[in-house]
């Protein structure tokens, strides 16, 4: 290959937002091979197989670009609409150029603008045509919201989606000062109480957050509750970020079951009371069996709904055409059991997305539907009971979704369904990492005006709550693996940040949602200030700082735009952490090797002394000779009295657990999401050393408040 084709292909991939180098974990740069671009190319949409197609592709890519008169989505912070850039032929130029924009609230205006003087930005000649880009000036200040500008030009009409938004995303105050505030996490499949059959459900989530609400918090924080596959265990590859999981109904909650004598008398029974028995004596939850008892009971409630409960029956006919996508959820799930196969493996007209009656079985359809509306019921009755307390749920939105599932068959477009997300090799894992599931497609997503990245938001951000971005770098790029290629021979893709945060922003303040990225890993440093800058909460772990290299002694600072914990399900719990069980573990995994081993346990025990250094020094800890609970108790309430925007408490550190919920990378041999808590709700919240330690950070986060609130009273200090 020439150098010119090469610098041309260079070129291309540039054009299409394709990174051509990235900085690896050791700060070395790391060259995308031209077999990687290629893939990369093609999986995005660029028609180039041979080397040959390249400089035909790039002439192809800048036409394009050119004949777009305007960008698809313009972003006005705080209402201030920048110079609008429309680019068209030369030749076509008017200078009568008319702008029209059309109001969320309805309210139409027009202008009338004489473009002779406006300056040209950018000019580019192309086969013969010469085209020009000028920015035009409205005169207008745009109102919060999702509006639509139209330019005609040229002889042409074009549409934009503007998106006017706050700079920084929604964060309550409490007073003058910023709001501290703290709460615990568990996953809910693993939190339990002596009603549950097994994994937890709906009506524990109520009870433990008004538990948590008695001692003083204001949130309780879980995995993603997300509708999955009967086969799926893990929370982070739902069928759909659009809907709940019926599997965590409480099914003695269900209106029809005091109405429905046959669902009765199933529960009743001793073969089923003895199947419940046995799922609660298993450390391990048993999805495949549980769901098969939860899927027996609801669908004789379906039928009693249906057939002998008209005044249920209406209710549900009439969820059902005001929630348009639930139902087609259903008809999807209904064709998915009949089919027996992929989405993408089904007939071209129900592959495309066209589903008529006698594509799926009616009762099925109407099955999906009705335990859709049983999830949606109780988990709107959770948020508006918890919103009533003061109460936040702090919900987790996944990155990705399972390539076979709803989404994908839904909203094709907005995927790249030849490529996968990950992550490129690193110090834990030396092959790069393949998460299986496809990456939203950058410049589809913004033709579609977000439309589905904003209907996932909507779906998450609800009741004056909290979300979580997983793996928050995606506003910014992501790791892409075209299909056919290993981890290792991946590349990023950028992403369009500044829209992504707009519309994170404006919703966050529609619902009054505070937002926080998980920001772990390899980060660069401007990800971290575009976090700051938009007001996205980061994530601050006690346990990844630990292990941060060249950092100054780890945690003496804690930034204020944080969410600060010990660890996250994806890390040893605290116990573990204290004890090296972790490094054990990987090593019986085959995750690490003697020697590996030996330098883990080497850097474990410096993490273990400057932690106890600084815990010393800030005084949370006394003395010479500590166990895990004095240093765990020292930790928890260093994080209480910080600046921390917020405190997660993860339950099982409360007891001392040793055994993580999830280590990556082990889900081959260890039971990763199926580890039930070791106490249930009714043990656990009597336990007087539970209740101390939360009562600790309780107190400790009312003092940092009061500090700040009469800091702010004080006419020569700044608030924070």
């Amino acid at each position: 290959m020439s150098r010119k084709t090469l610098a041309l292909l260079r070129d291309l991939a540039g054009a299409y937002g394709i990174q051509t180098s990235y900085v690896d974990v050791e700060r070395r740069r790391q060259p995308a091979s031209d077999e990687s671009l290629f893939a990369a190319l093609r999986s995005i949409g660029a028609s180039v197989h041979t080397l040959g197609d390249v400089i035909g592709a790039l002439r192809q890519k800048c036409i394009s670009d050119w004949e777009r008169p305007l960008q698809p989505v313009i972003v006005c912070w705080e209402g201030n609409l920048p110079p609008v850039e429309v680019r068209v032929p030369s030749a076509l130029f008017e200078a009568r150029l008319v702008v029209e924009i059309d109001f969320e609230d309805g309210e139409h205006q027009q202008w009338i603008l004489d473009a002779s003087t406006s300056p040209v930005v950018m000019s580019e000649a192309i086969d013969g045509r010469f085209f020009l880009a000028k920015e035009i000036n409205v005169d207008r200040d745009i109102p919060l919201g999702y509006h639509r500008l139209t330019v005609e030009a040229g002889g042409s009409r074009t549409e934009s989606l503007l998106v006017s938004a706050p700079r920084r995303a929604y964060n309550p105050s409490y007073g003058e000062s910023v709001y501290r505030n703290w709460g615990v996490f568990v996953p809910l499949y693993a939190l339990h109480s002596n009603q549950s059959w097994q994994s937890g459900d709906v009506s524990d989530l109520r009870k433990l957050i008004e538990w948590v609400r008695e001692m003083g918090g204001q949130m309780v924080g879980t995995l993603p509750l997300l509708a999955t596959f009967p086969e799926q265990e893990s929370p982070y590859e739902p069928a759909t970020r659009l809907l709940w999981n019926e599997f965590y109904c409480n099914i003695e909650s269900i209106p029809e079951l005091a109405g429905c004598s046959t669902a009765r008398t199933m529960l009743d029974s001793e073969a089923f009371r003895e199947e419940i028995r046995l799922l609660r004596e298993s450390p391990l939850i048993k999805y495949q069996r549980e769901r098969s008892l939860r899927k027996l009971v609801m669908e004789e409630l379906c039928r009693c709904c249906h057939e002998d409960l008209p005044g249920r029956r209406q209710e549900l006919e009439a969820f059902a055409k005001s929630h348009a996508m639930v139902a087609d959820y259903a008809r999807f799930r209904a064709t998915l059991e009949k089919q027996q196969r992929p989405w993408q493996q089904w007939p071209g007209r129900l592959r495309e997305g066209v589903l008529n009656e006698g594509d799926y079985d009616p009762d099925r359809q109407r099955y999906y539907m009705y335990v859709q509306w049983l999830i949606h019921e109780q988990m709107e009755g959770l948020l508006e009971d918890a919103a009533r307390q003061s109460m936040g749920l702090y919900l987790d939105f996944p990155l990705g979704v399972d390539p076979e599932g709803y989404d994908t068959w839904r909203y094709q477009n907005a995927f790249a369904l030849d490529a996968s997300g990950g992550a490129p090799p690193d110090a834990v894992f030396s092959g790069g990492q393949n998460w299986g599931f496809p990456p939203l497609h950058p410049e589809q997503l913004r033709r579609q005006g977000y439309s589905y990245y904003i209907a996932c938001l909507r779906h998450h951000l609800r009741r004056k709550g909290i979300l979580r971005l997983d793996h928050v770098m995606f506003v910014h790029r992501l790791y892409w693996i075209p299909k056919g290629m290993g981890a290792r021979d991946g590349v990023y893709v950028r992403y369009a940040d500044d829209e992504f945060y707009a519309i994170t922003n404006l919703e966050s303040h529609r619902h009054e949602c505070c937002v926080v990225g998980e920001n772990l890993g390899t980060v660069p440093a401007y990800i971290n200030r575009a976090l700051k800058e938009r007001g996205i909460n980061r994530m601050h772990v006690l346990q990844y700082e630990l292990a941060m290299e060249n950092s100054r002694r780890p945690g003496l600072s804690v930034p204020s735009n944080a969410a600060a914990s010990l660890n996250t399900h994806d890390m040893p719990t605290f116990a573990g952490f204290w004890q090296g069980v972790d490094i054990e573990q990987r090593l019986s995994l085959g995750l690490l090797n003697e020697s590996g081993k030996q330098e883990e346990q080497l850097q474990r025990r410096k993490m273990k002394s400057d932690l106890i250094e600084v815990l010393q020094k800030k005084r949370f800890l006394h003395g010479t000779s500590f166990g895990v609970s004095e240093v765990l108790n020292g930790t928890l309430a260093f994080l209480g009295a910080s600046g921390a925007r917020m405190v997660v408490v993860n339950l099982e550190d409360l007891w001392l657990e040793e055994e993580p919920q999830n280590i990556p990378g082990g889900g081959s041999i260890y039971p990763n999401w199926k580890r039930r808590a070791r106490y249930s709700l009714e043990e656990f919240r009597d336990k007087p050393g539970v209740r101390d330690i939360l009562r600790s950070v309780d107190r400790n986060r009312k003092r940092r408040r009061d500090q700040e609130d009469d800091r702010t009273k004080r006419p020569d200090v700044a608030a924070d």
